[in-house]
């Protein structure tokens, strides 16, 4: 089995780098909307610090969701989604390497961003590195959850702002747990607890979304 899922991942990536435009895209709108918050509220550091958790997550959010849309779409189109039931895998595999490829090339830089955004909100090096560690798991576990909306949106246009709507009930508790971490954080408190509850709700995620969005892409199918 380790070869086919291998191969599926170097296609994966290979379709993902195509549209650079969009990764562009995506980088860039994370990086414009966290640069907004300076110029809409205050440049005082004090205030951009104290505004930073919520900001970093709800632009990580809004780049996730952005992300997604077109995550399925194209494979529906062009008849490959109908291919991938048929290659001898289950599908919740093929979901989750897809959606890892996915994660790699959209959340992953997120990740890497975080001395920028550090040094953009005033943090401290600690304070930038339990950002970092938050959003590795966060990032992650919002793109697993978002392909749930994705397959069930796979193939209307426009579907961004629908699954958003859709998973915001799931999408709350890492928000509030990351923001909490980073909070913590700033405020000399313990981080590690909040950090720990994000790597449990990773755990949880990995079997659980990607079985989901099979069911979802079936339903889709049928």
């Amino acid at each position: 089995m380790r070869h086919p899922l291998l191969a599926l991942l170097r296609r994966d990536l290979a379709l993902f780098l195509r549209r650079r435009q969009d990764l562009i895209t995506l980088l860039g709108f994370f990086l414009i909307a966290l640069a907004l918050f300076p110029l809409g509220i205050s440049p005082e550091p004090e205030l951009l610090r104290l505004i930073a958790p919520g900001a970093v997550w709800i632009a990580a959010l809004f780049a996730t969701v952005l992300s997604l849309e077109r995550l399925f779409t194209d494979d529906l189109n062009d008849g490959t989604l109908e291919q991938l039931l048929l290659c001898g895998q289950p599908l919740a595999l093929v979901v989750l390497i897809r959606l890892l490829a996915h994660w790699l090339l959209t959340g992953l830089p997120l990740v890497l961003l975080a001395p920028l955004i550090g040094l953009q909100f005033s943090l401290t090096l600690q304070e930038t590195v339990v950002l970092a560690l938050a959003l590795l798991p966060g990032t992650l576990t919002l793109t697993l959850l978002g392909g749930i909306g994705a397959g069930l949106t796979a193939g209307l246009r426009g579907s961004g702002g629908l699954v958003t709507l859709l998973l915001l009930p799931l999408y709350v508790p890492v928000l509030i747990v990351g923001t909490t971490a980073i909070a913590a954080a700033m405020a000399q408190g313990e981080a590690q607890p909040y950090l720990l509850l994000l790597a449990a709700m990773l755990a949880a995620a990995l079997p659980l979304a990607p079985w989901a969005t099979a069911a979802a892409l079936r339903i889709t199918l049928d």
